[in-house]
Order: C-alpha cells, then sequence, then structure tokens
C-alpha cells in the first residue's frame, strides 16, 4: 500500500503534515486550517484524521475549524486541547484504515503529555516538536532526563523511519552541530544537501533516521566528541545521557 505524503508549509517555518490514500486524507498538527482545506480541494480528498502530538497553538489552532466542517475524528495527547475524540497518553495501536496501523509513543520533555505516532508500515514517524532534523524541541515543561530518554527511544526505530516533524529549522540546527562537531562529514554532507534543497524552495524533511543518528548531537550524547564539547561549554565534566544533553540544549538556547 502506498501513501502519498506531503509536508504543507504554515506560518513562517511549519508544516503541517499531510497523508493521502484512497480518496481520504489524514492530517497532523494542523495548525493552520486554511493550508488543509486548499490542499483537500485541489486532490478532492475527504478529511477523516487528525493527529495532535501536544497543546502548542501553533499545532491546533486549526483543529476546531477542520472538525466542524469534516467531523474527521481526532487523537490526540492528554493536554489541554479541545476536541480530541480520542486521548492518549502512549503505548496504544491505533487501527487508522486506510492509512495502516500506527504505535503511539509517549515523548515528554516540549511538553510533558507529547506523543509521536509510528506508523511502521510505511517508515513514517510524525513527532511533532520533539526530535528535529540534527535538533530537538525545547525544553518548555519536561526535565532533560525526560527529553533524552524520549529521544533514546525514538532513536531506536528502524533505520528506515522517516521523521517528519513539525519545524523548517534544518540549517539553523546544522550550524549548532558544527559548533559541537565541527570534523564530523557526515553532518557537512547533510548540510549541503539541505541547502540545495531550501534553494529550490523544498523542504528538507522528511530524513530517514540512520542519517540523524550519524550528525544529530542531541542522538549522541554518549559520543567522546559531543560530550567533551557539550563539557567544555558546560565548564565541567559530564556525564553521558541527560547531563549532556542538557548542556547542548541550552547552549542552543542561546546559540
Amino acid at each position: 500500500m502506498s501513501l502519498h505524503i506531503v509536508a504543507l508549509p504554515a506560518f513562517l517555518d511549519n508544516y503541517v503534515w499531510a497523508v493521502a490514500h484512497e480518496g481520504q486524507a489524514l492530517v497532523v498538527d494542523p495548525g493552520d486550517a486554511s493550508v488543509v482545506e486548499n490542499w483537500l480541494a485541489a486532490h478532492d480528498l475527504r478529511l477523516t484524521t487528525l493527529l495532535i502530538t501536544h497543546h502548542h497553538a501553533d499545532h491546533t489552532a486549526g483543529l476546531a475549524a477542520l472538525k466542524a466542517r469534516h467531523r474527521p475524528r481526532v487523537f490526540g495527547p492528554d493536554e489541554a486541547i479541545d476536541g480530541l475524540d480520542d486521548v492518549l497518553r502512549g503505548g496504544e495501536t491505533l487501527a487508522l484504515a486506510p492509512f495502516g496501523t500506527a504505535r503511539v509513543l509517549a515523548v515528554p520533555g516540549h511538553t510533558l503529555g507529547h506523543i509521536a505516532y509510528h506508523l511502521p508500515a510505511h517508515d513514517l514517524l510524525f513527532c511533532g516538536d520533539t526530535l528535529f532534523s540534527a535538533g530537538c524541541g525545547r525544553l518548555f515543561e519536561g526535565t532533560p532526563a525526560q527529553l533524552h530518554q524520549s529521544l533514546q527511544a525514538l532513536a531506536a526505530l528502524p533505520d528506515a523511519t522517516r521523521v517528519c516533524c513539525t519545524h523548517e529549522y534544518t540549517l539553523a540546527n546544522l550550524r549548532f552541530a558544527a559548533a559541537v562537531e565541527p570534523a564530523n562529514p557526515d553532518r557537512a554532507t547533510r548540510e549541503r544537501e539541505a541547502q540545495a534543497l531550501r534553494e529550490q524552495g523544498l523542504p528538507t524533511l522528511p530524513v530517514r533516521l540512520a542519517e540523524e543518528r550519524r550528525y544529530n548531537p542531541f542522538l549522541r550524547c554518549d559520543e567522546p566528541a559531543v560530550m567533551a564539547a557539550a563539557s567544555r561549554e558546560a565548564g565541567r565534566p559530564l556525564m553521558p545521557g541527560a547531563e549532556v544533553l542538557a548542556a547542548l540544549r541550552a547552549w542552543k538556547d542561546h546559540f
């Protein structure tokens, strides 16, 4: 079964992920209803499913209008979100015909109830603002330990998994990754490829998880070079894992 997947640009740098199959549509994090409506109309699709990863307005602001007009089934986390039909906490398996099965993963850190959706039959991961290409989300509600555990859970998914995150932050993240690991050749390759895509007006996403593990510093918190860079920035030796991630995130916040 082949799905048509597209990243719909919204606001300054958001993506609303949209999936079409057999005349039906599944949409993830509809911050802007208008971009979804335009896409549905252009392709004569019926919206049947909405997936929400977390409560921030740029991921939910279009939910009410889309639900009122199309009556899709709405899945989302146990957070302050109006309009959910199914409240999820992680560990669930969803039957999303005709799109296949989705595993729900609890990935707290950016927000406390943040979830991700993994569609293993299609190698798709809708991860909201937890994992970005070459980066990760800010710690607005959770702890470094929570975010590190969440990122490790995502990093453990199969190599072929396509990371569908919700912001076009790739080039900025790669500049930070260059400060952390200036000699990493995989990071340099990704930067060239991402720059070429943006010059053509194309998204840098999705990206294979196998690639992300080679240059995303937030997935490499036990790598000696990453640990050394984070320790220098922190001004003290750091333990691998959550301590390194906390230092990297603080560094990135002011980079």
